[in-house]
């Protein structure tokens, strides 16, 4: 069974961090959530979520993943930029050619100007947010995949990040399957 993580800090956005999740469930991929600081986690709407780890617990426990999902919203991207903790990790999997899915905020301040990983890449994000990144070839399609990168533009793209997260775990077949069970519109 594929394995994934989502990471969450303080103000992330809501839907780009869930949405993911429960399809990537529906689809069978375990999903652990891992909070950065703690358990309990505050979205940028307010909802608290209670992740099932803590991200330095799983960093020392040396918890590997086939791929690490980073929601934006402000400022939970920010925060995920800003943590030497997040930043070795994303590192790590990445150079273990992991996949690597950042939507909104979260391509250009974590996966650009945090942890340099978008030169040469294909990739979108929220609008706006692509001045901020060089090097890369920013596209303003709803979901770009550009090898074991996966970037999308905002929370109301993340349905569709979501099954192009679960067709590179589980195959485009079970995408497929999940895309329609949630009448998912494409």
């Amino acid at each position: 069974m594929k394995r994934a993580c989502v990471l969450l800090a303080e103000g992330f956005e809501e839907i780009e961090a869930l949405t993911p999740v429960d399809y990537l469930r529906r689809g069978g991929v375990e999903v652990v959530v891992l909070g950065l600081g703690g358990l309990k986690v505050r979205g940028a709407r307010g909802i608290e979520v209670v992740a099932d780890a803590v991200l330095q617990d799983a960093v020392a426990a040396g918890w590997s993943f086939d791929a690490v999902v980073i929601p934006g919203g402000m400022p939970g991207a920010r925060n995920l930029a800003e943590s030497r903790a997040a930043r070795d990790f994303i590192l790590s999997h990445s150079k273990d050619d992991k996949i690597i899915a950042a939507i909104c905020a979260a391509p250009a301040l974590v996966l650009h100007e945090a942890c340099g990983l978008l030169a040469g890449k294909r990739f979108t994000c929220y609008p706006g947010m692509e001045q901020r990144v060089s090097g890369a070839h920013h596209s303003a399609e709803r979901v770009v995949v550009d090898g074991n990168f996966i970037t999308s533009r905002a929370a109301g793209t993340a349905g569709e990040f979501a099954v192009a997260l679960l067709g590179a775990l589980a195959g485009n077949s079970q995408a497929e399957t999940v895309a329609e069970s949630v009448l998912l519109e494409r």
